[in-house]
């Protein structure tokens, strides 16, 4: 489900309002509206959404998280994340393309978790083709994200929650090729979810005060051509 769609109700306090959002936990700070609330909401669009993610590890947890949220709220997924880490060995996708019947089965009675068969076995199968991608193509599983928008974040000046999509064209062509290529749980919204999260896209709105920090991050690898093709010690 997308952060922009399940906005808070209003009723914090008039003067804490701003022209693109509300002031929380910090009365000098304006973040986007879907933030507010709740402090990890906060903390987590204030350090990782939108931040521009390289790291093929990195990128494999932010797929998984986003495939488990499908239907749910991305709060209960932030407040699960820990359990979800320890569940799936830190997100080591060598680690996780191992699992067979037996982790499955422990898996799904897993209380602090997610216990979505279908969702687990994405998961496991996200893993092997991590791997697959990894090994055969230049760049591994950073260059197959990141080549869907020249390898350059996409700088958006969305002022209001309504101009924020729930999917894109970006969003279509990355979900054809992931589905192509064996992934599940990897529909435009959750992919556009994806990329909004990862800083492929920054929607940010301007007023945020993350708007103009999110537009500048890159890879130093970048300024070669190259991207990162570390793994997980498996």
């Amino acid at each position: 489900m997308p952060l922009y769609s399940i906005l808070p109700k209003r009723g914090l306090a008039e003067e804490n309002k701003s022209r693109y959002g509300k002031r929380i936990v910090s009365p000098k700070l304006v973040r986007c509206p879907w933030a507010e609330g709740d402090p990890l909401l906060a903390d987590y669009h204030d350090r990782e959404w939108g931040v521009p993610e390289f790291d093929p590890r990195s990128l494999y947890e932010k797929l998984v998280l986003d495939a488990f949220q499908a239907g749910l709220s991305w709060l209960l997924i932030l407040r699960k994340r820990t359990a979800l880490r320890e569940a799936f060995a830190g997100f080591h996708p060598e680690r996780v393309a191992r699992y067979g019947r037996r982790e499955i089965e422990r898996l799904l009675g897993n209380p602090a978790i997610v216990r979505s068969r279908a969702k687990i076995e994405s998961a496991i199968r996200s893993a092997r083709l991590w791997i697959e991608i990894m090994e055969r193509e230049p760049g591994g599983f950073t260059r197959f994200v990141w080549k869907h928008v020249g390898e350059t974040p996409q700088i958006h000046r969305y002022q209001t929650p309504e101009e924020v999509p729930a999917q894109s064209e970006l969003s279509g062509r990355m979900s054809k090729e992931f589905r192509k290529r064996g992934f599940s749980f990897c529909g435009p919204v959750i992919l556009y979810a994806f990329a909004q999260g990862i800083g492929m896209v920054n929607d940010h709105l301007v007023g945020c005060h993350r708007h103009a920090a999110c537009g500048i991050g890159r890879l130093p690898e970048r300024r070669s051509g190259s991207f990162p093709n570390r793994r997980p010690i498996g």
